[in-house]
């Protein structure tokens, strides 16, 4: 079985660079380009993990994080936000929305790998 992914990013370049690290390491990659596309394709797609940017038009990340969490059927899988931001006001916003982690891009390829076999304990 491939990991599902959801990424939610409004960078086609940084989807891109996501599905290019991820799927030549098993994961299955699927993208949606807003949080309002994320969270209509979370039923569709049916992740394993969600990784969403904070700043992104329509709905941002942490409306991405907390519609995950009001989900019926996929509150409790893995939310990693992966962005340009690092404030520590930011984090704990996050935290206390639900999200699982915080990666700060640019990524490292191995690194973003490491930090999704570790929450799906593969």
């Amino acid at each position: 079985m491939r990991p599902r992914v959801l990424a939610v990013d409004d960078s086609a370049t940084m989807r891109r660079l996501i599905e290019a690290t991820l799927s030549p390491r098993g994961f299955e990659v699927f993208l949606a380009e807003d949080g309002i596309e994320g969270l209509a394709r979370l039923p569709e797609v049916d992740p394993h993990v969600v990784i969403t940017d904070i700043n992104m038009p329509r709905l941002d990340g942490f409306g991405v994080i907390e519609g995950v969490r009001r989900s019926p059927t996929h509150a409790g899988i893995p939310v990693l936000v992966l962005t340009t931001e690092s404030g520590a006001d930011l984090k704990a916003r996050a935290r206390e929305a639900g999200a699982t982690g915080w990666l700060v891009k640019p990524f490292e390829d191995d690194r973003l790998v490491n930090v999704l076999r570790r929450v799906l304990s593969i």
